[in-house]
């Protein structure tokens, strides 16, 4: 399995708590926070749910 890394983009302001609650279970504290995790179903789960309100890019 690969690397991943996610940035928050977005605020969450105006979207469902639920979404609010992916972005802290990603480990996202602020905007523009970046952090890697592995290339896991559960985490490309989350990631599907977000997607507009973070960026994605596969580390190498």
């Amino acid at each position: 399995m690969g690397k991943i890394s996610v940035t928050w983009k977005k605020s969450t302001i105006g979207y469902s708590h639920r979404q609010r609650k992916i972005i802290e279970s990603l480990g996202l504290r602020k905007l523009n926070h970046t952090v890697e995790h592995e290339d896991t179903p559960s985490i490309m789960g989350m990631i599907k749910k977000v997607n507009h309100l973070i960026e994605v890019k596969e580390l190498s």
